[in-house]
């Protein structure tokens, strides 16, 4: 089974975490939710939020933050404003 796999791998090799992030560029983002709690990590800018909200993180393909809001739709909505394909993470 292992055989298998190498012999995969050698015809597939792996793309570096690095060159997979950049392939989006600027064109591409994700939405995830984010509770209140977490945003201080990802978003060590923003103002402090009571605990126990849950919010939604537009994130660059790489993982950079873009922004935060308060519903999933308003997240995609300025993605889309200014022309990035937003994309879903579960």
């Amino acid at each position: 089974m292992n055989d298998t796999k190498n012999h995969d791998a050698q015809k597939h090799p792996l793309m570096p975490p690095h060159v997979f992030a950049k392939l989006g560029g600027d064109q591409l983002a994700y939405v995830r939710p984010v509770a209140s709690e977490d945003l201080a990590t990802m978003f060590p800018d923003a103002p402090e939020v009571a605990p126990g909200l849950k919010l939604w993180a537009l994130l660059a393909a790489d993982g950079s933050p873009i922004l935060i809001a308060d519903t999933r739709d308003a997240a995609v909505a300025n993605a889309i404003s200014n022309d990035i394909h937003a994309v879903s993470v579960h």
